[in-house]
This record gives C-alpha cells, structure tokens and sequence, in this order.
C-alpha cells in the first residue's frame, strides 16, 4: 500500500498528520511518500492507494492551488476513474471553485469540487462535530465526531454529494445540515485534525472498503473505542456546548 501525502511542510496545522501515522500503525506495510511543493505528485506517474491532504494556512493555500494547477487535468481524471483520496480540513478550499473574503475573491481554487468557499477576516467559527456517515447499502450510519475551527465556509449544491449528515454543531455551513463532499472515493470534510484516531468505527470501514484492506484491525483499538464511544455519549448530551 502506498500513501501519497500531498505537501506535508505546509498541510498539518492543526496535526492532520496524524491521520496517516495512524493508517501506518493500522497497516504496518504501508509506503509513505511525502510530496513536497516543488515536487512532482506521485499520482501524475502512478495510482497511489490514497492520497491525502491536510489543513494549511490562508497563504498555504495560495502556495498549493499554485503547485497543483499544472496537474489539475490528472486530478480529475484519477477521481473519475475512482483513485482515493482523503482531503481535511480547509484542504478542501483548494479544490473549490473559488475562495472569496469579505466579498472580494481572493483566488480561483482548481474548480475540481463544485462549491466556493466564503471566509471572514478575522473571524474564527470554532465548534465540536457530531454527525452521521452513511456507508454504501444497507449497512447502518456510523457516528461522527471531530472538532472545527474556520474562517467561513463552503456554499453550493451539495445534496447529492454530501459525506456526512451534521446533527449537531457546523455543516458546511450554517443553512445546511450537509458537510463534507464524497465523489466517487473522494472524501472531503472540514473537520480538522486526527479524524482517523477519533472515529475508528469509520477508519474501519474505510480501511476495509476504500484501502481493500481485508479484516481490518486497528492500531490501539480498544482505548480508541472507549475514548469514541465517551465522545459520543458526550457530544450527543443536550448540556454538552458544542460553539467556543
């Protein structure tokens, strides 16, 4: 298995990292190639198993739609055909259609993913997330949980794309219960951080139906399970405060 983080000198701010050190310690084997800004992406020569990006600053941004416009074509063309990804965080933005502030637009994402991002200078909007994933089938939604801190937030038709269904705290934005985009094998979220190590239920799945990781066991699985199953019971109590 080999995992393709894309610029990791600038896409960890909030330690989204660690996302793909517990996918290592999950499958041992795994290849991690790191890409930097001035390289070359793995995916333009070969289909990694995943590729992931993590949340970056304001000008980390500008920096990355920068190094990936020249590919853009390879990107699309590698979602289309199903290759997988897994973006955290403002990431996202990068392959919006734009990003604008305070009304003025502040540059052209790689127009990969059909919604715009809208951000407020100096305006933080931070919350704890509680939602659902739906996997594919019948099979039951899993519990989501994970932490937000943004600007703003992306606005656009995603009912037919969503990743997860918010029952409490920030969706995509505020007007919608819908957060996150999933194409194809695609999986975008604004939440920040360890996704992975929170939501094991869903790292399990992932790795069984997205990485083809045949009965998956999880690195530290217990103590995650009993630290998720804490959050859930947490964040779904009323008298939990979910904005700060």
């Amino acid at each position: 298995m080999k995992i393709e983080v894309l610029f990791p000198e600038i896409c960890n701010l909030y330690g989204d990292l660690a996302n793909v050190t517990y996918l290592k310690r999950c499958v041992p084997e795994a290849e991690i190639i790191n890409t930097s800004l001035k390289e070359e992406p793995l995916f333009v020569r070969e289909k990694p198993d995943l590729i992931y990006m993590g949340t970056t600053t304001e000008r980390g941004q500008l920096l990355a739609i920068e190094a990936l416009s020249k590919y853009k074509e390879n990107i699309k063309e590698s979602i289309e055909q199903g290759a997988n990804f897994l973006i955290t965080g403002n990431a996202g933005e990068i392959f919006a259609n734009e990003i604008i502030e305070e009304d003025k637009k502040v540059a052209d994402g790689l127009g990969i993913l059909d919604f715009t991002a809208k951000r407020k200078a100096r305006k933080r909007f931070n919350s704890l997330y509680l939602g659902d994933f739906v996997p594919d089938g019948d099979e039951e939604p899993i519990k989501m949980v994970g932490f937000k801190t943004v600007f703003g937030f992306g606005y656009g038709d995603i009912s037919n794309k969503y990743l997860f269904m918010t029952e409490r705290g920030f969706a995509m934005n505020p007007e919608i219960k819908e957060e996150g985009i999933r194409i194809n094998n695609l999986f975008f979220t604004y939440i920040i951080g360890p996704l992975l190590i929170l939501n094991p239920p869903f790292t399990k799945w992932f790795l069984k139906n997205v990485l083809n990781v045949e009965d998956p066991s999880l690195a530290y699985e217990e103590a995650a399970m009993d630290a998720y199953l804490t959050r859930v019971k947490e964040y779904s109590d009323p008298k939990t405060g979910f904005t700060y």
